[in-house]
């Protein structure tokens, strides 16, 4: 079976979709069904021209929107570069967006579709402050979701919570299939070491729905309650300055590091001890599977997938979200027993080891490639 996965901009950014894509292309390839990445340079811009239609509704409906004409740009940009550079077919094509995965069905129909959607970016917006909810660009981005439901062969999604966030969207969200992330095993490597001074690190992009306020706040509760730690911050993004005058102002500069983008945190990650981020959405939170191959202490906000990936006490601790008081009582637990940590650590590996291991989304994947295309048979 040749298969295409089509992604949104290139795999570079660390976590989510860049984690597995590139790698469930690697493992078809080994297992004889070719495999090859699609996705839109980030230097093309404004280049396509066509209209775009829907079938369940109607998008003119929404045009002179700004935030929706650049999604809408995309999509004919989408349309543009893959006449460009398309020259072959596929026997199936699993699309990692909304934009490539509406895209590849237009202009190749008779090709069978699977989509994975990995997050909500309607809900990403509202979180950052830049739309609001029941706003045109709300209904705009869910009404998406029926239009990928009438064009795809297969739905899928990273977790339970984003199929239940997607139901009053679809006619039929029973027919969503959740597939959790997995990753490679080779990639992370825990090293065993012992820090003088605990030390925390997040991993994330540094925007508002990540809630990396409510962590500094939680961190001069620490501060005050005389617990040491070193927090270390890998990421970027907008807030940043907003996110080191916050420091400053809770006096925390000293106990943090900015690190800005990395390429791969999971090289890093081993030499830390608790890795927290109280998000205030989250489909899945890969970043916390990461980090518990890592055999890192987990500490998350009870949202989403990572609600699914921890059992409060067992693998990790759950806090509500926005509530910084709650997250600085977690924190100075793992913090202050060393035991407890270890502990929590070991058992978010084992359970990351078995639960989300690259093989069995390999195994899922093969599964529903099959139901969609039976006639492409598997060559092991």
């Amino acid at each position: 079976m040749n298969i295409l996965q089509a992604l949104f901009f290139p795999p570079e950014q660390p976590g989510g979709v860049s984690s597995m894509v590139p790698y469930i292309q690697e493992r078809f390839n080994k297992l004889g069904w070719p495999t090859e990445l699609f996705s839109l340079p980030k230097r093309v811009r404004g280049k396509g021209q066509e209209a775009v239609q829907f079938e369940t509704f109607d998008v003119a409906l929404y045009e002179g929107n700004p935030t929706i004409d650049k999604y809408l740009q995309t999509y004919r940009d989408y349309v543009w570069w893959t006449k460009l550079r398309m020259s072959k077919s596929y026997d199936l094509i699993h699309a990692h967006h909304p934009i490539p995965a509406l895209v590849m069905k237009q202009l190749y129909p008779d090709t069978p579709l699977v989509m994975t959607i990995h997050s909500s970016y309607e809900r990403e917006l509202i979180l950052n402050g830049k739309i609001i909810e029941g706003g045109p660009e709300h209904r705009f981005l869910t009404s998406i979701y029926g239009e990928l439901e009438a064009k795809t062969d297969r739905i899928l999604t990273a977790s339970e919570s984003f199929r239940q966030y997607m139901t009053p969207y679809v006619k039929r969200p029973e027919a969503i299939h959740v597939i959790p992330n997995g990753f490679d095993e080779k990639r992370f490597k825990p090293i065993s070491h012992e820090n003088e001074v605990v030390q925390l690190i997040t991993v994330c992009r540094l925007v508002p729905a990540k809630g990396l306020d409510i962590l500094l706040h939680a961190c001069a509760e620490l501060k005050a309650r005389g617990q040491g730690f070193v927090l270390h911050i890998i990421g970027d993004g907008p807030i940043r300055t907003e996110l080191e005058q916050l420091a400053l102002q809770l006096n925390l500069y000293d106990d943090i590091i900015f690190y800005g983008y990395m390429l791969h945190p999971e090289e890093f990650m081993p030499f830390f001890d608790v890795f927290v981020l109280p998000s205030r959405a989250e489909a899945f939170g890969s970043v916390f599977a990461e980090a518990a191959l890592c055999w890192l202490a987990l500490v998350g906000t009870d949202v989403g997938g990572i609600a699914e990936q921890i059992e409060d006490g067992t693998n990790g601790l759950l806090v509500p979200p926005e509530d910084p008081l709650a997250l600085a009582n977690a924190l100075e637990k793992v913090i202050s027993d060393p035991t407890f940590r270890y502990n929590l650590a070991r058992t978010a590996w084992n359970k990351a080891k078995k639960v989300y291991s690259l093989q069995r989304v390999i195994s899922q994947l093969k599964q529903v490639y099959l139901e969609i295309n039976p006639q492409s048979e598997a060559t092991e």
